[in-house]
């Protein structure tokens, strides 16, 4: 009698049904509603892996009521789990995604693939002891002035590129530097000159203003946590070199939600786990967003967390030595009516998934005289990425 070696048992090539979750035929005629959302929870369906290899997607109407492209496959369409239809004029073409990502290739190919995307307007400037990566655009002979822009955690200055090259045709001078530790800048190690904490970051900042000979006041426009929060604790150490200032989705008040990631990064063990999950950013992004971000898009953000375990590290360190509720604090107090006189814009993406409009209608009671409040419908936690075209129109009004 034969025997059978283990090794030599044949399995098939895709997962057992049985595991799969059942998904209903989708008719010819679907519409985008009924395809791309969830009816409980409007939120795109990304459990369920498309028949064919691509997913194609074409956005036909501003108003949102176009239909999602059938699934090419040979004469066989079915239920597409990434057909989404936007109405936001910059993600308007069509998307096209991966049905499998391993077939993205493994790490190195995806690298390889990426490592030069995500630099617009972008290059290397030395600053003390560090090494930052800045955009710029405009000219400083720019008749209108200079903007700076800050970016929150765990993204990069990536996110303002459409903004700034509008602000720019409009007369702006703009820069948006990568913190140390975040996108492309230097990584510093903790306890070697850097520890990510508050006061390191205003340091450092300072220096590179001096680098970039940004001594006449400015425009700052910041958003986001963490870092986000250190560019508006800056601003009121330094209220004299600020013109006006623009805040898009941050945390603002002493009650503003803080998201799971960060009180997980602070977690013994389960954070070191977190913070070298490669997708972080993305996955970050979308959560606050009613929209998934296209692949070029998700690949920009999810590169300085492939190619090293570095911006890892450094978002856990700098989450690890924040006080939210001490930060929050001092920016309740300190932008209130008794202690702020500049003019500030709250530009606000009304789908933000973490910080609701509430908490900018709080923060503007507090200081109504000097604070103008744009709700930017459409538009989630990060506005400047879901909705650029909103966010250069409210600038412009605001600082002109």
């Amino acid at each position: 009698m034969s025997r059978c070696c283990p090794c030599a048992t044949s399995y098939p090539s895709s997962p057992s049904p049985s595991l799969l979750p059942s998904v209903p035929a989708a008719s010819k005629t679907t519409t985008s509603s009924s395809v791309a959302f969830s009816s409980v929870s409007g939120r795109l369906r990304r459990g369920t892996r498309p028949r064919s290899r691509y997913a194609i997607v074409a956005a036909s109407g501003k108003d949102g009521s176009g239909t999602a492209e059938e699934e090419k496959e040979e004469g066989n369409p079915g239920f597409n789990p990434f057909g989404f239809v936007t109405d936001n004029p910059s993600s308007r073409s069509a998307i096209q995604l991966p049905a499998v990502p391993a077939e993205d290739g493994n790490v190195g190919q995806m690298l390889y693939r990426i490592e030069d995307k995500g630099r617009e307007y972008g290059s290397y400037v030395r600053s003390g002891e560090f090494r930052w990566f800045v955009r710029e655009t405009g000219s400083p002979d720019a008749r209108r002035r200079t903007i700076v822009f800050l970016h929150g955690a765990p993204t990069q200055s990536f996110s303002y590129r459409v903004v700034m090259a509008q602000m720019a045709d409009a007369g702006y001078h703009c820069y948006a530097p990568d913190w140390l530790g975040f996108g492309f800048s230097e990584m510093p190690q903790p306890g070697y000159g850097f520890d990510f904490k508050e006061e390191e970051f205003h340091m450092v900042f300072d220096d590179l203003l001096g680098t970039l000979n940004i001594t006449e006041p400015f425009f700052l426009v910041v958003q986001g946590f963490l870092v986000g929060s250190y560019g508006l604790t800056w601003a009121l150490n330094n209220s004299s070199r600020v013109l006006k200032l623009a805040i898009l989705n941050s945390p603002l008040t002493v009650s503003s939600p803080v998201p799971g990631l960060f009180q997980q990064l602070k977690w013994p063990l389960f954070g070191e786990f977190t913070c070298q999950n490669a997708v972080v950013a993305e996955r970050f992004i979308e959560a606050g967003s009613a929209y998934v971000l296209k692949l070029e898009k998700a690949d920009v953000y999810r590169l300085p967390y492939l190619s090293s375990g570095a911006p890892g590290f450094a978002l856990l360190e700098a989450a690890r030595k924040i006080n939210f509720q001490d930060v929050l604090s001092r920016i309740s107090a300190g932008f209130s009516s008794n202690s702020w006189e500049k003019p500030i814009l709250l530009a606000w993406g009304i789908s933000d998934k973490y910080l609701p409009l509430s908490v900018a209608e709080e923060f503007k009671k507090a200081n109504p005289g000097v604070v103008k409040l744009v709700a930017i419908e459409g538009a989630g936690h990060m506005p400047q990425e879901d909705w650029p075209e909103k966010v250069v129109k409210a600038l412009v009004s605001f600082l002109y």
